[in-house]
């Protein structure tokens, strides 16, 4: 059984994966609140994390007391050829759902949508090279954004069910504009790749996803925890050529 975390900027999601398959998934408010779900660590035999925050040296520590632990960074072997030119800097999210990606579709071309805090454009081509992409804000980051950078603008809740294109008032005219704002910034992405490769595989996934795959005009796949999938599909690939 293999531990699998993915630490973002909100919240830290642990799964168990036996084999290839996600056995269970937890969600915690923090580290430490993982840290004292001994009897859910316990179970694995092998632990890998991926996270978008620094400074967690102790929480890394105290995992590795545990168990073997794979901290995800770029000197970690991937079975992708990674070839963005700032490896350092890339996200591990972005990297993992990728990793997830080309497992699902080997030696194809594959646009990977991550819609989270941040939506996150990842490419890559039929060679399995990893090429980049794109970051733009997220759905709750635009609410928050336009209440912050005004004076009179409130902070509005997101509304799932708005589908309206004409707000006719200032609370309606947020909702569609972030919410329509983001859906055509997606499907515009999506022409754009596929104008250029006409084989593209678009995969959606995060917090999102379920919200935008019901809201865009493009084909699309949908997969709620390809981040996951792909950390553990890179700590199997360590395992064996260790």
């Amino acid at each position: 059984m293999n531990l699998v975390i993915d630490i973002g900027n909100t919240r830290v999601k642990a799964a168990l994966f036996k084999d290839n398959h996600l056995f269970e998934l937890k969600i915690y408010e923090s580290v430490s609140a993982l840290l004292s779900d001994f009897n859910f660590i316990r179970q694995a035999k092998n632990a890998i994390i991926g996270s978008v925050v620094d400074e967690l040296e102790l929480f890394y520590s105290a995992l590795s007391s545990i168990l073997p632990t794979v901290v995800f960074n770029s000197q970690t072997k991937i079975p992708l050829i990674n070839l963005y030119h700032s490896a350092a800097t890339l996200g591990s999210d972005r990297l993992a759902a990728s990793v997830g990606a080309y497992n699902l579709y080997p030696n194809s071309t594959i646009l990977v949508i991550d819609a989270g805090t941040c939506i996150k454009y990842n490419f890559i081509n039929s060679k399995n090279e990893y090429l980049g992409g794109a970051i733009s804000p997220g759905i709750e980051m635009k609410f928050k954004a336009l209440e912050h950078f005004t004076s009179k603008l409130p902070l509005i809740e997101f509304d799932k069910s708005y589908s309206e294109l004409i707000g006719t008032n200032t609370k309606n005219s947020i909702l569609s504009g972030v919410l329509n704002g983001t859906v055509a910034e997606i499907d515009g992405l999506i022409s754009d790749y596929t104008s250029n490769f006409p084989d593209l595989i678009c995969i959606l996934t995060g917090g999102d996803s379920e919200f935008l795959a019901k809201r865009l005009k493009n084909s699309i796949f949908t997969h709620q925890n390809l981040v996951l999938k792909g950390l553990n599909d890179i700590l199997n690939y360590n395992l064996e050529k260790n």
